[in-house]
Order: structure tokens, then sequence, then C-alpha cells
């Protein structure tokens, strides 16, 4: 990249972290927007098998809104670092499991690089800051000693990992989700969670934790929730992990994490009138699968 590509990159995002009007309510009748004047979408591009696709030049990248397609103000596809929020349920629904979370999270910590900043939560009743942003990984003691108990506010801590993410400045934000699902006692609904999300420009991972053997009802709909998360974001839902499979599952996240696209674009449509408006970024390679958030809602007059 030249120094004045990079010039251009930067002044764009000093703009959005300065200037974008996102807002994340706290009453559960108010609208998540966002200023829209740019939009800024991150990408995973996936290979057949799977694999984060690197060194994609621009020319090969299309992006539409609402079928429309759109000139694209910028392109990077740098390895740059991320911030992430890491969400650890410890409710009394994951007594039984809440060692393996306990390891999950310790196996993303693992995976990070240098510069990579890192926020862990817990949550039961309650939403609680184990470890704020850092970069260092020496934070095991912290995590293991999380019990369970209590009951389940996964929606509000989405929420608040959102919140958080929307004040940093890296171009890339992650919140993992190590929970069952089952939410019981949140004051937000789990769409002012997921449109807080994307309001602050973040990627959903989730980790279902709830029982490999349980075929419930209850189960399916928890896992759709969780599913529901990932892929609006673009992110990605993991299936009840354990062993080699689970070390995997977390490598492949902070890989795709880092070595994701980023661009942007100004709408054609700039009607503030407070509607969804829905994103399509288009590859010109075969047999590659694309990532990415599925929209955002407009700001509203």
């Amino acid at each position: 990249m030249t120094p004045i590509y990079h010039t251009r990159i930067l002044a764009i995002f000093l703009f959005l972290f300065v200037g974008s009007t996102t807002t994340l309510t706290q009453t559960e009748d108010e609208t998540i927007s966002v200023d829209a004047s740019i939009v800024v979408v991150n990408a995973s591009v996936l290979d057949a098998s799977g694999k984060p696709m690197s060194g994609l030049g621009q020319k090969l990248f299309r992006i539409f809104e609402d079928g429309v397609e759109q000139k694209l103000e910028l392109f990077s596809s740098d390895e740059t670092p991320f911030a992430a929020v890491i969400l650890l349920d410890t409710s009394g629904s994951m007594e039984r499991r809440v060692s393996l979370a306990r390891s999950a999270a310790i196996q993303f910590l693992d995976g990070l690089r240098a510069d990579d900043f890192v926020a862990i939560y817990n949550f039961d009743s309650k939403v609680k800051l184990v470890q704020d942003f850092s970069n260092s990984r020496d934070i095991r003691d912290q995590v293991y000693d999380l019990k369970a108990d209590g009951m389940t506010v996964m929606n509000d801590a989405v929420f608040k990992a959102a919140e958080l993410l929307s004040k940093r400045e890296e171009k890339r934000k992650a919140i993992v989700v190590l929970s069952d699902g089952a939410d019981t006692m949140s004051g937000k609904s789990s769409e002012k969670a997921l449109q807080a999300a994307i309001a602050a420009g973040c990627t959903i991972y989730t980790v279902d934790m709830s029982a490999i053997n349980d075929n419930s009802v209850g189960r399916r709909q928890n896992q759709g929730v969780l599913k529901n998360f990932a892929d609006k974001t673009g992110g990605k839902f993991i299936a009840t992990p354990g062993g080699h499979a689970m070390r995997e599952a977390f490598r492949s996240i902070v890989g795709e994490i880092g070595v994701q696209y980023t661009l942007a674009y100004s709408p054609t449509n700039t009607k503030r009138d407070g509607k969804w408006r829905a994103i399509e970024v288009r590859v010109g390679r075969p047999n590659l699968t694309i990532r990415t958030r599925k929209g955002y809602k407009a700001p509203k007059k």
C-alpha cells in the first residue's frame, strides 16, 4: 500500500469515528441507527475448504445496496489488528459446562496476535467485567475463577459489547459469545442487541455451549438465536465444541477476523427514512464464500 493510499484510508476512518451519529439506546422502544454518509463493510472471503482467502485485489470486489451497485470509496486488505469482546455465559444453566466455556475462552486468547485487543465479560443475572481491553494474555486466573450461577442476560451482554466496541478505533471489531443461548432475564430483546452490533460495525461469532445430547425444542430455539446473531453480522455459528474441534474452531475465528477485507461506499440512496438497507458483496472468483453483515438501518429525520 502506498503512503498516499494509506493516508486516504486513515482520513476516512477518522471521519467515521469522529463524525458518526451511531446511537446505542438504553430503552427498548428507541431506534438504533447509523450515519450513512459512508458505509463501512468488513467481509470474510473463504475458499472451498473454509479457509480465509488473502491477497485478493479491489477489482474483484463489487458491492450492492438494495440490489444497486455502489462505487467503492475505500478498499483495504491489510491484516490489521482487531478489537474483540468475549462474552462468557456463567448462568445456572451452564453449571455443568462452564469449565468447557472457560477453556474455550482461553483457546481464543491463545490465538490472538500481539496487537489485537480483547475485553472479557461474563454474564449471569448481570453483565460483569472480567478484563478490560488489553493485549495481555495473562488473564487465565480471572477466567478460571468464574463460577456458574443465576439467570441469563445474553442479549444485554451483546448490547453492552456493541456499546463498548462502538467507541474503539479499530476497523475490525468482533463479539464472541460462549453460551447455551437460553436468555431468561435480559431487558433488551435479541433484535435490539443485534441492531446495536450492526450499528457498531461488529461481527458476532457464537459458540453453542449446550449439552450435545440435548435434542429439545428449547435447544433448537436457542441455537436459532445464536445462529441469527452470527448470520446477520457476517460471523459464524459454531456447534457445541470439544477437544481438537474446539481448538480448530477458535483458530479459524482469529484467522478469519485478521484476514478480512474492508470496503466503504457512499450510498446512492440518501433518503433518511429509517428503513433497512440490504448489503451484498460479490467477488469475481468461483467457489468462494463471502460472509459480511446483511445490511444496516438508515438514519431517520
